[in-house]
Formats: C-alpha cells, structure tokens, sequence
C-alpha cells in the first residue's frame, strides 16, 4: 500500500470547534509523507468587525464569546489592550484579582484538556466516556479540578462562562476576605488533586518525538507570566544544529507588545479560509511547551519539584521540553502551579478601595497580550478621541500554531511510515494525538474525525 513509488492520499475530515471547521490532508508516495496539509475552514465569525464602531468598554464583553473554554483570556488580552490606549496601568490588589481569575481559567481549562480530552489517547480509549469505566476515580478528580477552577471564576467573574463581572480599570465589584476563605480552603485540597494528576500522567508512555519550532510566550521578570509580559522567543534547536528533540535552552530575543504587528504576520493560504501565522519569517509554536521553555524557573517551587518528579528536568537549570506528546505533563504541572499561586494570591489579598480605576477615552492605539491556556492571545484596539473602536485585530493561539501542528503531523506520519505499513485507521489515530498535543479547541473536535481515502490515488506520472 505504500510501496515504492506508490500514492496514497488520506483525507480525515470535519475538525469540528476549531473555530471553525477543518480537515487533514495527507499525501504518501514511496513510503513518505509529500504533503500534509491542516486546513481549517474558519467561517466568517466577523469579530474583528464587530468590534468596529462599538463603545470602547465593550470589548472585553464581546471578545469573551469567541471562545467558551478561555473566555477570561480574550477579557484579559481586550482590557490590558484599552487600557494601553487609554494610557492607565491597572495595578496592585486590582490586579492580583485579575491574575487569580486567570489562575481559575487555567485550572478548569487545563483540567478539562488533560482529562476529558488528552488522557484517553495516552490509555487507549476513544472517549472521556470509556476512560471513566476503568478510570473512575482519576476522571472524578479531574472533574474536581474543573469545578474548583469554575468556582474561582464564579467568585471574581459572576460566572464560570464568559464572565459579567469584568470591566475596563478592574471589575464591577470585588470580594471580601471572607468570600475567599471557603475559596482557599478548596484550593487546598484541589492542590493534592493536582499532584496527583502530575504523578499520574508521569506514568503514560510517550513516543519519541522532538518540536524543531521557535517557542513563543510572554516573560515577565521573577514571575511565571499569565497575565501580562514581554513576547519573548527562543528559537528553534535546529537553528543551533542541535536535534528537534533537544533539551537545550537557547538565548531568547524579546520586543515589546507594540511590536507584535512587525513580527508575527498573517497570510492566506489557498487551501485553507483561516489565517496562517509566522513569526519573523519562521514557523512557531506557543502555548504549555513555549511557556515552560522560557519562565519555567519562575515556578513556584511545588510546581517545580513537581515537574522534576515528572522527569521534565529542573527548569531551572535550563532543561526545556520539545516533546509535544508530553505536553499533558507540562500542562498538569501548570495545573499545580495555578492552584499555589491562587492561594499566594489569596494570603496576600487586601480589600482594594474601589472595584476599578478610571479609564477616560483618549485618540491612540492600544496593545495587549496575555498567556491563554493554548498560548499567546494578542489584542490590539484603535480608538477615536469619543472612544469608539475604529480597528481591532485579534491574533489568537490557534491560528499561531497551525504551522507547527501541520510540520508534526508530517514528520510523524513520516516516522510511523518508515518503521511499517500502518493501516489509515492507525494513521489516522496517530494524526488525532499530534493534533490533541496542542490545542484543547482542536482536540474536541478531533474526536470527530472521519477518514477517507481517495481510492483512484495512482502510481505518479
């Protein structure tokens, strides 16, 4: 079937939430990967447009219903973005909150990847569903992780999807000390759980495969960034002639928020309706992997010593993970780290004495990033001196990690095409997991894929 000079063409297709809708492409010929084509269809979702004309304190609202998963993300990247503009830093109690918000995003929606969706890959199940039936007790503690993320952004943001409670300069009200006592003690015991999760998750075995993409994520001094930072990227192995697996960090460059529209540029590609990111030129990857990489000593030390027990090295020592499979242990271990820096937050909490700051209009442009749990999510806003929204642009993970996600595809359908003749069930399989490796809004929809082949695929002219 994948004989010498032989072609094979594979189509999985219908990558629901993703979005929008896509498809895989894989051409083999002579027992080699030729194309491997990821093409989302993306349809007109017309946000960027929405956005246009409207009053310069709803972006946050109406950018959080892009995405059910990482609504405080897009809230987060809007009001860091107006803000700019507006030329107000929020700060102190302020934005501790806005940070222990995000730590609950990061809780539940790390949570849900790992469990409901990565898991049953790495343990040979097809579905959460099936998993629970040998693997109750692992599946219930993941669905406790998911409910204590929830309940920190019930607190602060009225409701667990697309919170109300965010505004420009802060939030409508904040809670009392009192409100967060229940709240720290379920963190507590949510921080076992997330041991848990990072030791069970330890124990999977992973294929052997390498990330030869530069890393992309926010840095900020002393502090593992969430919420705010400097883009930072370390560049690929190979661009050091070290192999894509190599555990090596490399020096990284940085360039501030205001710049990103120099260096990460949007393309369309003729097989695809949805946007395809470079960076300077250069394929790139952000999210888990991208964020250890490069502020992985910035851990809390529960988290790193996880993260060492987990075999992922000392991050402090300079010891990064290109493996995209193990990602699910990067992600538990920022799972754990979450949880710690929600109770640091919440020790060091002092009722600040208005909910929000004031933010008056001005005639500018504003930038904004913040670390979505998938990765880096760029916002930028240009107001008018009445503050409407006269542009916007939004850059999210998704569309960054396309060309990493398409390059793994092909080298390890390659790989698995030089050690056998797999069937198009177990490429399809493995085509699946790569694509799970990176994105939760991908890997849901991956549990839909249908194959086909194209029977009247011919030996070439």
């Amino acid at each position: 079937m994948t004989g010498d000079g032989e072609s094979r063409v594979l189509r999985i297709g219908s990558l629901a939430r993703v979005e929008g809708q896509g498809t895989l492409h894989l051409v083999v010929r002579g027992g080699d990967v030729a194309e491997a084509r990821l093409t989302i269809y993306e349809p007109p979702r017309f946000f960027e447009a929405f956005l246009r004309g409207r009053g310069y304190t709803e972006p946050p609202d109406i950018s959080s219903r892009i995405c059910g998963i990482c609504p405080v993300a897009y809230q987060m990247s809007a009001c860091r973005a107006v803000e700019d503009a507006c030329g107000v830093t929020v700060d102190g109690e302020l934005a501790a909150l806005r940070r222990l918000l995000y730590c609950g995003e990061w809780i539940q929606s790390q949570t849900l990847h790992i469990h409901l969706l990565h898991a049953p890959d790495f343990l040979g199940y097809d579905s959460v569903t099936e998993l629970a039936g040998t693997h109750r007790a692992e599946v219930e503690r993941g669905l406790r992780l998911k409910q204590t993320g929830n309940a920190v952004m019930e607190l602060l943001g009225g409701r667990a999807i697309h919170p109300v409670n965010v505004r420009i300069g802060g939030f409508y009200s904040v809670p009392s000390l009192a409100d967060l006592r229940p709240l720290a003690e379920r963190l507590r015991r949510a921080r076992d759980d997330a041991w848990d999760t990072v030791r069970w998750v330890a124990g999977f075995d992973f294929p052997d495969a390498g990330a030869d993409h530069d890393l992309f994520a926010l840095a900020e001094p002393g502090t593992y960034a969430i919420d705010s930072g400097t883009p930072t990227v370390m560049p690929a192995p190979g661009s050091a002639g070290l192999a894509a697996d190599s555990d090596r960090a490399l020096p990284t460059r940085t360039f501030p928020v205001a710049e990103f529209d120099d260096h990460v540029t949007e393309t369309q590609l003729p097989h695809s309706t949805a946007l395809y990111s470079v960076l300077d030129g250069r394929r790139h990857l952000t999210g888990s992997l991208a964020r250890y990489a490069i502020s992985g000593r910035h851990l809390s030390p529960v988290a790193r010593q996880a993260a060492r027990e987990a075999g992922l090295g000392d991050p402090a020592d300079g010891t990064v993970c290109r493996n995209p499979f193990r990602s699910i242990v990067v992600r538990a271990v920022e799972v754990l780290y979450a949880v710690d820096e929600a109770l640091r937050l919440i020790e060091d909490y002092r009722v600040p004495p208005r909910p929000f700051v004031d933010v008056p209009p001005r005639d500018s442009t504003g930038y904004g990033a913040t670390e979505a749990p998938r990765g880096l999510l760029y916002h930028r806003y240009r107001l008018d001196p009445g503050g409407t929204v006269t542009d916007a642009r939004l850059v999210p993970p998704t569309a960054q990690n396309q060309g990493a996600i398409q390059e793994d595809l092909r080298r390890l359908a390659g790989q698995r095409l030089r050690v056998g003749e797999p069937t198009d069930a177990e490429l399809t399989a493995l085509c699946e997991r790569a694509i799970r490796n990176h994105d939760p809004c991908i890997s849901c929809g991956a549990h839909f894929l249908d194959l086909t082949v194209d029977s009247d695929a011919r030996r070439p002219a």
